[in-house]
């Protein structure tokens, strides 16, 4: 299969693009600037073009079997009227042009990255994708963004909404931020603890993007996280005992808050959410559990 990836020079997108390569897939990735293609991985085929606008790249993304989208700012900043905009707009305008790109002469699958931060937070039921929105600027976000890619299906492509819980990997997103922190045994829960945490090695986010790009009977949401569970002190703890260090230190919520701000409801609630989509299409998941999630990704760099 032939692969377009938009937002290819990130951290899930490196993985991506080599994971499909090992596959043996053909894969193009779009990046905005020159200096960026040297974050692409070898083999890839690099187009050069801005995703939050038209141009000549999308006539290269209309050649592939299958298009992915996972552009999108960081929410993790100290909200504003501008850094809200910006979350929107780089979410909503990329996947405009995702679905710009897409002609009905030519079916394709269009994969547009989601999050779970779609669901209503802060409870302890069970969570699917046939669960409601919730409520709050991440929830609109999530809803607006979804809606957007949907209009794909005008175009006779068959659309995946991946919702992504944290993504886990030693070498970006969450984990580059909480491992020296670890390491330095300052880590501990945040507030209560007792809020869920929705998580996924990289490497099964990977294998279920490819999955739900080859199984023509998979549309729609799709919960990209583990089965396994967790709250936040379970995440702590666990990270404790892998790295051998203490997890004594919680940090308090007014502290959170008062660092965050807004932003701070993102860590301090979550849902109790499983990827029952996946699970009944067939896919089995690599790292089901965090104890060997953590294994693999910092286990080695402990001893």
């Amino acid at each position: 299969m032939t692969f377009f990836i938009m937002g290819g020079t990130g951290f899930v997108g490196r993985h991506l693009i080599a994971w499909l390569q090992k596959q043996g897939h053909s894969v193009m990735a779009l990046a905005r600037k020159e200096k960026s293609l040297a974050r692409l991985p070898d083999g890839c085929r690099a187009v050069l073009g801005d995703p939050l606008r038209s141009g000549d790249w999308q006539q290269q993304a209309r050649e592939a079997d299958v298009l992915i989208n996972l552009v999108g700012r960081s929410i993790m900043t100290r909200w504003n009227d501008a850094s809200k905009k910006q979350i929107l707009e780089t979410r909503i305008l990329s996947t405009r042009m995702a679905v710009e790109a897409l002609v009905p002469e030519r079916p394709a699958v269009l994969i547009n990255a989601n999050a779970v931060g779609y669901y209503p937070q802060g409870r302890n039921s069970v969570v699917t994708e046939k669960d409601p929105a919730g409520e709050g600027f991440l929830a609109e976000v999530c809803q607006i963004w979804q809606d957007e890619a949907n209009k794909a299906m005008a175009k006779n492509a068959r659309v995946v909404i991946a919702r992504f819980g944290t993504v886990l990997g030693a070498d970006g997103g969450a984990m580059a931020q909480m491992l020296p922190v670890f390491r330095k045994g300052l880590g501990g829960r945040l507030g209560s603890g007792r809020q869920w945490f929705a998580w996924i090695h990289i490497l099964d986010l990977c294998r279920a993007l490819e999955f739900a790009a080859r199984n023509k009977n998979l549309s729609g949401p799709i919960n990209c996280c583990a089965p396994q569970s967790v709250t936040n002190a379970e995440f702590t703890k666990a990270m404790g005992r892998t790295l051998h260090r203490p997890v004594i230190l919680p940090v308090p919520a007014f502290l959170i808050r008062l660092a965050l701000g807004d932003v701070a409801q993102a860590v301090l609630q979550g849902a109790k959410i499983v990827p029952k989509a996946l699970e009944n299409a067939g896919f089995a998941f690599r790292f089901p559990n965090l104890e060997g999630a953590l294994e693999d990704i910092v286990g080695e760099k402990t001893s």
